[in-house]
């Protein structure tokens, strides 16, 4: 059945395996500890986490706020085993990590300030080597493409960029401090290694600079070629762009006002075509359809804001502000953008985590779509007792499905 990984504020990352009872048709869950800080030991707050499958191991990293990193084996029965472990020393406080990916036994990690990082795992535990490299500072996200073969970044009068991989970790030739200040003139230039930069959107009405801050961004698809992605960005105003690098350096998409309460918190690709999840500052997490840029649901009784989200097959996996996560349905878009969408996600189970956590990562697991068929057909049962939920405007079609998915909490050990 499908797991799920999680990270809280106080350093616990669990493991969380969810099953559905045959006849009730209600989701349990499974929880275990996969680490823990120590009760006398100063808490430090799990910031990202990252899971790969390399052939029979199953490796999950775990970077924390400190600027220590670990990596684990996470096998699908028997305890987690820890397989390497580091710090960046140039992590320093009030900044955090934002961004941790796994590539076949590479593990890469970004800081906001720009600390980028690339370490590789050794076959027998033993300690593991190192690259650095340096990025623009105040960033906001961080993300590597699917391939491993390029990565991107956004941040706060940070636009969004896409550098080479390997390019980016290459010596660097010395240069003048004449040629240096030349180059920094010129504000379009791309750096050693970058291969697109997006380009700030037209000023508004009244002729002014619309201030640049990308929150956080996701791949649509995945690319042979590191200079030809499609990515999907959200900003601090609330707005959702889609960019084509291919196409344009502006977005070829933008779409305003998803965010309603202080802007946007985060944005995932769902494993379906067109389809998106964004989260807010406040207590908002929807559906998109990339066609059009059109809510087409949204996820009742969520008291607090979404800091992050992990879609697996008609399942979605969030964890809140409130301390709650929580596992959702989840439709794809109708067949024909503008479509009334005929089937909504809904809530199916909420978990108490007794320490807020900060992010949640699936672990890819095959029998999770076999588990998320199960819940499909359950959902669907569910609209089919009244005909009449297809002709309610959202909201409403909304509040009447999420009241009779309602389910009780339980509470993380």
């Amino acid at each position: 059945m499908p797991r799920f990984f999680t990270g809280d504020e106080l350093g616990s990352v669990k493991s969380i395996r969810y099953s559905q009872d045959a006849v009730s048709k209600e989701w349990k869950s499974d929880v275990a500890v996969v680490s823990s800080i120590p009760g006398e030991a100063k808490s430090v707050p799990v910031q990202k986490l990252a899971f790969s499958v390399n052939g029979a191991d199953r490796l999950l990293a775990a970077a924390r706020g400190d600027g220590s990193a670990s990596v684990y084996r996470v096998p699908e029965d028997g305890p987690p085993v820890v397989s390497a472990q580091w710090k960046e020393p140039r992590l320093k406080p009030g900044q955090r990590y934002v961004g941790l990916s796994i590539s076949e036994r590479r593990v890469f990690s970004c800081t906001s300030n720009g600390a980028l990082r690339s370490t590789t795992l050794s076959e027998d535990d033993s300690a593991p080597s190192g690259q650095t490299s340096v990025l623009p500072m105040r960033l906001c996200d961080w993300r590597l493409s699917h391939d491993g073969k390029a990565f991107a970044y956004g941040g706060d009068e940070v636009e969004l960029s896409v550098w080479d991989t390997e390019s980016a970790f290459a010596p660097r030739e010395k240069v003048s401090n004449d040629t240096d200040s030349k180059k920094r003139k010129r504000g379009d230039q791309l750096l050693p290694g970058e291969v697109w930069r997006a380009k700030n959107v037209p000023n508004d009405g009244l002729s002014l600079r619309q201030p640049v801050y990308n929150t956080s961004f996701t791949y649509l698809q995945p690319s042979a070629s590191a200079s030809q992605q499609h990515l999907l960005a959200g900003t601090h105003y609330g707005h959702v762009r889609r960019y084509d690098t291919r196409a344009a350096r502006r977005p070829v998409a933008d779409w305003k006002g998803i965010g309603k309460v202080g802007g946007i918190r985060t944005v995932e690709k769902g494993l379906v075509e067109h389809e998106a999840f964004v989260s807010d500052n406040g207590s908002n997490l929807f559906a998109l359809d990339l066609r059009n840029g059109r809510v087409i649901y949204g996820y009742k009784s969520i008291a607090g804001a979404v800091s992050s989200l992990a879609p697996s097959p008609s399942l979605l996996a969030s964890v809140a502000q409130d301390r709650f996560m929580r596992l959702h349905s989840t439709f794809p878009p109708p067949t024909e953008p503008g479509q009334q969408q005929d089937n909504k996600g809904v809530v199916l189970d909420k978990l108490y985590m007794k320490t807020i956590p900060t992010v949640v990562v699936w672990d890819r697991s095959e029998d999770a779509v076999q588990a998320a068929s199960a819940a499909g057909e359950d959902a669907e049962e569910v609209d089919d007792d009244d005909v009449w939920d297809a002709m309610e405007d959202v909201e409403d079609g909304e509040e009447v499905e999420g009241g009779r998915r309602g389910k009780k909490s339980r509470t993380a050990e």
